[in-house]
């Protein structure tokens, strides 16, 4: 291999002499290559906006309707001849109810509120579902069509958010918004999400251990190994990240086992089927600190991505999903799955990630679903702004935890197949959850099982984890 690469360089550098010859024919003996510069190109950044407006907004109310009635001592109208007036009928100036409105058309539509004394016609429910600015009410225009969303624009040049942002531009940067006007986000933006996903869904033990995912390939109960064996192999290729094949030959060597690397991957495969539930439905104490990042993982030769999302003071893994696209769509499933474990969200929750606009993405459609929570994105690797100084620390936690799962992947070199990556990242988040003791808690287990605490080793820890899973899945049936 090292002499391959030495004939490589000796061939770049006779290349690179070629062309420095053939350019100084070309253009003259005075002909010196231009040194390559770093250019830094402007792009705008993604930020997200308030949720619009759905469906054509009422007239807005220009006079205070109780502190009218208070001061004037405004009677409710007495009414005669029979006449009166639906009572889900409203002032749209004041808000005054039916009792202070006169019908002046005999109920052909026209009232005449007594509290600010304005004429208005009787103003239907609309059915437009549209989206409309909720700082100028102008109706808002689909100026894109993506994969997963729509976007719309506020086209109101006299909208006060625009006024507000373009008020807030320096002069250096007037100069280049009227060279590079697309750098600047000056109006209120919508994106209309296409998602078919409910928040806070979460699939009960019988669903999630039959998942298509994940297929039964070993009846554990009846395998030809004692169940001992099949402690000792999680523990070698689980807890030390031992690769299946030296997991295989370590058995052999040691304890004198012939089994082969496939067998071992079927075992570690129908464990994760049934450990998956009991990791997913645990009832975790949580804290109120949660960060979240992703990190590479290769299967079937292609990268994918691996989300996390950690309690940084519990050291709890709450979401371990392996993707193939870092999108938006990913990143609403893995904060779902923190939703889901916590037992009341707080009303100040915030998510601590990196830079990547897709968490903001997510934000926004658990926004639309009236599920509302802050994200806190630590961008960079110095702390240039309060806002990192404040929350470096929990975004190295979440590296140090992708730094940890490395440690157990790199020795695989990749996954074969989606099953064997969601297996291998399933009894990892087991282990680190149940089984691991952990330094910044004293050496202590994150989520401690009184049961798994009695037992004198490793390999009897893993039997017991998967009774006790088992157990959960039939109690849950």
């Amino acid at each position: 291999m090292q002499e391959i690469i030495k004939h490589l360089l000796v061939l770049l550098q006779w290349q690179s002499e070629v062309i420095r010859i053939l350019c100084t024919l070309l253009f003259g003996k005075n002909y010196k290559p231009k040194p390559e510069k770093c250019t830094d190109k402007k792009y705008l950044k993604l930020s997200v906006d308030p949720l619009p407006i759905f469906g054509k907004p009422a007239i807005k109310q220009i006079y205070d309707c109780d502190e009218l009635i208070k001061s004037k001592n405004i009677k409710p109208v007495r009414r005669r001849g029979g006449k009166s007036v639906r009572a889900d009928t409203l002032c749209p100036y004041c808000g005054a109810s039916h009792e202070y409105l006169y019908d002046n058309t005999g109920g052909r539509g026209q009232f005449e509120c007594k509290v600010c004394g304005s004429l208005f016609n009787n103003i239907k429910p609309s059915k437009d579902d549209e989206p409309y600015c909720p700082f100028c009410m102008a109706k808002l225009e689909l100026i894109k069509k993506r994969k997963n969303f729509d976007i719309y624009r506020c086209h109101n040049t006299d909208c006060p958010y625009r006024k507000k942002k373009l008020s807030a531009i320096s002069p250096e940067q007037k100069a280049l918004f009227k060279k590079s006007s697309h750098l600047f986000k000056l109006r209120f933006i919508y994106r209309k999400f296409h998602f078919e996903f409910t928040p806070l869904s979460k699939l009960s033990p019988q669903a999630t251990s039959h998942n298509n995912e994940y297929v039964p390939i070993v009846d554990l109960p009846n395998i030809t190994a004692s169940h001992h064996v099949l402690g000792l192999i999680l523990t070698y290729h689980v807890n030390y990240g031992i690769p299946l094949r030296k997991t295989a030959a370590l058995m052999y060597d040691v304890h004198n086992v012939k089994v082969s690397h496939q067998t071992i991957a079927n075992y570690c495969n129908s464990v994760a089927l049934r450990v998956k539930p009991f990791v997913d439905h645990f009832p975790y104490e949580l804290s109120d600190s949660f960060c979240g990042d992703e990190t590479y993982v290769k299967v079937k030769g292609r990268w994918h991505y691996l989300f996390f999302f950690f309690d940084a003071v519990k050291k709890i893994i709450l979401s371990y999903r392996v993707r193939r696209h870092r999108d938006w769509q990913s990143a609403t499933l893995a904060i779902n799955d923190v939703l889901c474990k916590i037992k009341q969200i707080p009303d100040n929750l915030n998510l601590i990630t990196d830079g990547n606009p897709i968490y903001l993405l997510a934000q926004q459609f658990f926004a639309q679903h009236g599920i509302n929570f802050d994200v806190t994105q630590v961008i960079g690797l110095s702390n240039t702004d309060p806002v990192s100084q404040e929350f470096r620390p929990l975004k190295q936690i979440i590296e140090r935890l992708n730094r940890t799962f490395k440690g157990n992947y790199k020795p695989t070199t990749g996954y074969g197949t989606d099953v064997g990556a969601i297996s291998s990242v399933t009894l990892f988040v087991a282990y680190f959850n149940f089984l691991r003791p952990h330094s910044a808690l004293d050496n202590k287990i994150p989520a401690v099982i009184p049961e798994l605490d009695k037992l004198p080793n490793m390999p009897a820890k893993w039997l017991k984890l998967i009774s006790m899973s088992e157990d959960f899945i039939k109690s849950s049936a």
